[in-house]
């Protein structure tokens, strides 16, 4: 699938920690992961801004090439220095991860450490990525995230009564 059919990501998931550092990619993102790699691969990275990591598939390795000239650019007309190289290093610092047929994964420690993740992972779509969030570091953001951080904390509570009926 080109980058250009890939509709993006949407909705919002919880995912527990698994056994053995392991994590699931929810059945939602699992699904348009999938559809926009090809394959089961999921891209990975620290957020440039944000405490949390991002996720995408590889069809958006096209599109990165794109996304750097035009933050280039902009910058130009703003007059504002831009490092390309710092920011390209940014851009496709992702890893590639491999998951099976339920959405498991493995997240490298490194990766785990840059987002501070713990006990699960919030996911929540940003269109042509998503954001991936230890549900702490989110509820530190500000008031232009309430919709996620309301999500979030529902999901959790559902996660808490399933654990508790197990």
């Amino acid at each position: 699938m080109s980058g250009a059919d890939f509709g993006g990501y949407s909705g919002q998931a919880f995912s527990p920690a698994g056994d053995k550092g392991r994590f699931v990619l929810p059945p939602l993102f699992r699904k348009a992961v999938k559809e926009s790699s090809a394959g089961r691969i999921l891209c990975l990275a620290k957020h440039d801004r944000w405490n949390c990591l991002t996720g995408f598939g590889l069809s958006r390795r096209s599109e990165l090439d794109m996304q750097l000239d035009r933050e280039e650019e902009m910058s130009l007309r703003a007059d504002r220095d831009f490092d390309r190289e710092t920011r390209a290093n940014q851009l496709f610092g992702f890893l590639e991860l491999p998951f099976d047929d339920s959405g498991r994964f493995v997240m490298p420690d490194h990766l785990r450490s840059l987002a501070n993740v713990e006990d699960g992972l919030y996911f929540n779509g940003a269109g042509r990525f998503f954001t991936i969030w230890n549900p702490a570091e989110l509820a530190k953001m500000g008031d232009d995230w309430a919709a996620a951080k309301a999500a979030c904390n529902n999901l959790l509570a559902e996660a808490d009564a399933k654990a508790r009926k197990a």
